[in-house]
């Protein structure tokens, strides 16, 4: 399936919630959902290996980096320690770096854009806290959907198998 939340919205429009952000897709898995769970972080990603070093089964990690793009908050080292995890995908609201190897690996991700500064570790972020973003709220335990057409959030798990079946 290449085009999952296009077929989400025609048949559950009332219950999700489009995050109207130009995220970009760069990984190599073009779909992908799961269940969110949420770091902030301002320039420190540290938060961001701690959580991908946990088990990520049915998971998506949105890291909230306060929308700015020039410190990368996800690199291809992360990346692959995402898929050792069994990570779904994972979504920055800020910059990736090592755009071009990250685009050869089986994992969603998405983010405003690329840089190539690293941040620093100083042991600093919030893991699972509620993420503003404008009028949104992107909460732990939430659904969160991504495709190359948009990001979606639901409060609760939708049946993505119905979808298929059609």
């Amino acid at each position: 399936m290449l085009d999952l939340t296009p077929d989400l919205c025609d048949l559950y429009a009332d219950k999700l919630q489009l995050l109207p952000l130009p995220f970009n897709s760069y990984g190599g898995k073009r779909v992908f959902y799961g269940e969110v769970v949420t770091v902030q972080c301002f320039h420190d990603n540290s938060m961001v290996r701690q959580v991908l070093a946990q088990d990520g089964t049915g998971k998506v990690l949105f890291i909230d980096g306060h929308g700015l793009c020039d410190k990368a908050l996800l690199g291809d080292q992360l990346a692959i320690l995402a898929m050792q995890n069994n990570w779904q995908g994972i979504i920055v609201h800020g910059a990736i770096r090592d755009a071009g190897a990250i685009s050869n690996m089986d994992i969603g991700v998405q983010a405003l854009g690329t840089c190539p500064f690293k941040t620093e570790k100083k042991g600093l972020g919030q893991i699972n806290a509620t993420v503003n973003i404008g009028q949104n709220q992107i909460k732990p335990g939430q659904s969160i959907y991504a495709d190359v057409n948009a990001v979606l959030t639901s409060e609760t798990p939708l049946d993505v198998d119905k979808l298929t079946a059609n």
